[in-house]
């Protein structure tokens, strides 16, 4: 049954995650903004560029990966990736007793401070009808970051007191960041789990390494009115994931199971998916965006749905595509 008035953009998410009527399905995409988010202005200005041309239903504000973890002394440099993200050119943890020497940071001062100033930007110019999410890295991301991608492994397996040390320090940093950024009057959070992946970890280890953590900030954030957990990656631990404390889930569900009217079945909210973000969003034509939409609508019926990409729009998708998947959600009933 659909909605007989108009829905704001806000009063339209929180609708799809009770699963109340709509006047349309939600539609969101999000992308990086390489050069312009190293500074809090930058990325604000290029995200309420974004925002004010598409005019989509949630704001994810999307800073690069390193803005958490800077502090602690990362570098890295932007050489051009497709899908907008920085290359790690520094790496802070080198050997496992490092991971004891991570201080707690202050989220008012450096980049974590610059964050909240962009964070308050957005908000001034768009919190009044538009939820505005700030994304959160779990804490196993972080950690990769910081290490890189070959060394987390093996300090997990090898040195894993040392990782937890380190874990506890990043989760107590995230979680006074996400205070603070709670007071700038965000809607919640866009939380990205990257290792939840049979191919990175066994089971166990995620539980240990990866969910352990995750559910310490996520029930932090439990008060907040619209939170997103992003799955990344193919062959996934689902359903430990769905477990979440969570009102929205977001996975490649184009590129692994479930497919979304399963994923539906075994989250209790809102799913967020339905287009390839490199086949379809980057690749094929206004057609093939729309076609793949109104797939994706019907298999949801248009409910507890938000129509996204699996990951990140590519800084590559052609305008003409990105308005098709827009426009799909409006004469959809």
């Amino acid at each position: 049954m659909a909605s007989s008035r108009t829905l704001n953009h806000r009063d339209r998410i929180l609708a799809c995650i009770s699963g109340q009527p709509l006047d349309r399905p939600p539609v969101a995409l999000w992308r990086h903004f390489p050069v312009d988010d190293q500074t809090p202005e930058g990325l604000a200005a290029a995200t309420a560029e974004f925002q004010n041309r598409y005019d989509f239903d949630l704001i994810k504000v999307t800073p690069a990966s390193s803005f958490c973890i800077k502090d602690w002394g990362s570098q890295d440099a932007w050489r051009g990736n497709p899908e907008g993200t920085r290359d790690y050119t520094h790496r802070v943890i080198q050997v496992p007793e490092e991971w004891s020497h991570l201080p707690a940071l202050n989220p008012e001062k450096g980049w974590l401070g610059g964050q909240l100033a962009c964070l308050q930007l957005l908000i001034q110019q768009f919190s009044a009808t538009t939820p505005i999410l700030q994304t959160i890295f779990s804490p196993l991301s972080q950690a990769k970051n910081l290490v890189g991608n070959e060394k987390l492994p093996v300090h997990l397996r090898q040195a894993p007191d040392a990782l937890h040390a380190g874990l506890e320090t990043i989760t107590q940093s995230t979680l006074t960041f996400l205070e603070a950024a709670r007071k700038t009057g965000i809607d919640g959070i866009f939380y990205a789990v990257q290792h939840a992946q049979r191919s990175l970890l066994a089971e166990p280890e995620f539980i240990e390494f990866g969910r352990a953590y995750d559910l310490r900030i996520l029930d932090a954030a439990r008060d907040l009115s619209i939170n997103m957990v992003h799955l990344h990656g193919t062959d996934t631990y689902f359903d430990l994931v769905a477990g979440y404390p969570a009102h929205i889930l977001n996975w490649h569900d184009r590129q692994t199971e479930p497919a979304l009217s399963d994923g539906l079945k075994r989250f209790p909210g809102a799913a967020c998916g339905g287009l390839r973000q490199w086949e379809t969003l980057v690749l094929s034509d206004s057609l093939e965006v729309r076609s793949e939409a109104l797939e994706a609508l019907k298999s949801t019926h248009g409910q507890r749905f938000i129509l996204g990409t699996g990951c990140v729009t590519p800084v590559t998708a052609p305008s003409g595509n990105i308005w098709a998947a827009r426009k799909a959600v409006e004469n959809f009933s």
